[in-house]
């Protein structure tokens, strides 16, 4: 059986931070589904269509990753995507914390497990809020990028 994972990277996940974890789950998976959550309350400066577009382009040679937009809950969107588990990156200990009280919650709630990555220590400080500020103020992000990954420019 093919063992899929379900990726809910962020609102913005096109940092460098966001491709180790769907690299190092694709090492682990037979397929990832990134998939990008919509909140209007957060400062989007891409609209969720325009991250999807951004985001498939960079992963076109890469078959076994799918790009997919969502709203609601992630484990209601991994079971209708036949996902098995729920990939997630965690870059600090208080981070940790937070994401095994989701993972037992997910478990208990909807009987979904969650892989817990840790950022690579070379990345942990990149995150796509700070990517998302940074863009939000017109500075150049190109630093916090996955190596061949561009951005669109803000229309």
């Amino acid at each position: 059986m093919k063992r899929i994972a379900l990726y809910a990277g962020s609102f913005d996940p096109f940092t460098r931070g966001h491709a180790d974890i769907v690299s190092r789950g694709l090492a682990l998976f037979d397929e990832v589904i990134v998939a990008i959550g919509t909140n209007e309350a957060k400062r989007n400066l891409y609209t969720a269509e325009q991250r999807q577009q951004q985001i498939s382009r960079y992963y076109a040679d890469e078959p076994r990753v799918r790009i997919v937009v969502y709203t609601g809950l992630t484990v209601t969107l991994a079971q209708e995507l036949g996902a098995h588990v729920l990939l997630r990156g965690v870059r600090s200990s208080t981070d940790m914390e937070y994401e095994r009280t989701l993972a037992d919650l997910n478990r208990h709630i909807a009987d979904m497990e969650t892989v817990l990555l840790p950022a690579s220590q070379r990345l942990t400080h990149i995150s796509s809020s700070v990517v998302r500020e940074l863009l939000h103020y017109g500075a150049d992000v190109s630093a916090f990028l996955p190596e061949g990954f561009v951005l669109d420019p803000i229309v």
